[in-house]
């Protein structure tokens, strides 16, 4: 990470708002939307991606960020507007029509099910997913399997923040970027 990249970083970290026992007991909820209120703040983040990818990717075009549902939404079409790159979501079962390919997931606190368009990704488009936090890697590696079965090529996972302590990047398919520095453990392991 550069001497530019960090700075943002610290300045971002600032802001973040830590909720203990949410959404489940024992979570300690990290969130990110206070970033989203202050223009400068939303601005700064989408520039240390920018940078950050500008420079892990010099000669390689970025096709598409890829956000997943819900919170890679609030800044996966910015990043992608500043990278001249499209922006394709991936969504919670049930609410995209069309022919699709689909991924279930296990996470921290919950299942689900992953679902994208075929269309949307043309094969062999260089891609890059973003979401805010790499928890268990469910969720990415879900998207991924998408992704993969629309026969992507995945750059790179991008997060805002990870919550180390449970080696989400492990399980994902390709490099991993986190912008913040994560939980490096559990709400039970602060006592």
């Amino acid at each position: 990470m550069t001497t530019e990249i960090r700075e943002l970083a610290q300045e971002l970290t600032a802001a973040l708002h830590q909720y203990p026992n949410f959404p489940t007991e024992g979570i300690l909820f990290e969130d990110f939307l206070p970033i989203f209120r202050n223009p400068d703040l939303f601005t700064k983040l989408i520039k240390a991606f920018k940078l950050h990818l500008d420079q892990t990717f010099p000669d390689q075009k970025i096709d598409y960020i890829v956000g997943l549902e819900s919170r890679g939404f609030l800044f996966g079409p910015t990043l992608a507007l500043s990278l001249d790159a499209g922006f394709v979501p991936i969504r919670k079962e049930g609410k995209l029509p069309g022919k699709l390919v689909s991924a279930s997931y296990t996470k921290e606190y919950g299942t689900g099910t992953f679902e994208m368009q075929v269309e949307s990704i043309p094969e062999g488009s260089n891609v890059v997913i973003v979401d805010d936090i790499l928890a268990t890697g469910g969720s990415a590696g879900a998207a991924a399997d998408c992704l993969l079965k629309c026969k992507a090529n995945i750059l790179e996972f991008d997060f805002v923040m990870e919550l180390d302590f449970l080696k989400g990047r492990e399980k994902l398919p390709g490099p991993t970027f986190t912008l913040l520095s994560g939980q490096t453990e559990g709400l039970a392991g602060k006592n």
